[in-house]
């Protein structure tokens, strides 16, 4: 068996031969969502914090469910110095598959302390087409 020398910059080597550049790449993001599957609807709940609710858009087209929006960079002052930036800030985009039972034409959808809600009623029957949903 071969030993290997402890490298601690391996894996950032590693991450740049994979294409998995997200951590290092604050410009793009996807907020986080939770789905979950009730007796008479699907709800999905996706976090936008700092994201106004005029900047996010809700479509379905052909049973995909399409979240997208943008949370806009705010620019420091002139008497202000930088020293730390962790916060995502960009355009961001998620699709999801609608399963067969979802009624796509019935999708609500709410917006309340950074998170939009979205909820889906259960049918029997799947309607397909292209369909933009007000967030309230």
């Amino acid at each position: 068996m071969d030993l290997m020398t402890w490298n601690p910059l391996r894996e950032i080597d590693d991450m740049f031969k994979r294409g998995d550049m997200r951590a290092l790449d604050r410009d793009s993001w996807m907020p986080m969502v939770d789905i979950r599957e009730k007796k008479k609807e699907y709800v999905i709940r996706a976090e936008v914090p700092g994201v106004k609710r005029d900047d996010i858009h809700l479509t379905v087209d052909k049973g995909i469910l399409k979240l997208s929006g943008e949370r806009h960079w705010e620019n420091e002052e002139k008497d202000e110095k930088q020293h730390r930036r962790e916060s995502y800030y960009g355009q961001f985009a998620r699709s999801f598959s609608l399963p067969d039972n979802a009624d796509a034409g019935k999708i609500k959808a709410k917006y309340r302390d950074g998170l939009v809600e979205i909820r889906m009623p259960k049918t029997a029957e799947s309607v397909a087409g292209r369909t933009e949903i007000a967030i309230e």
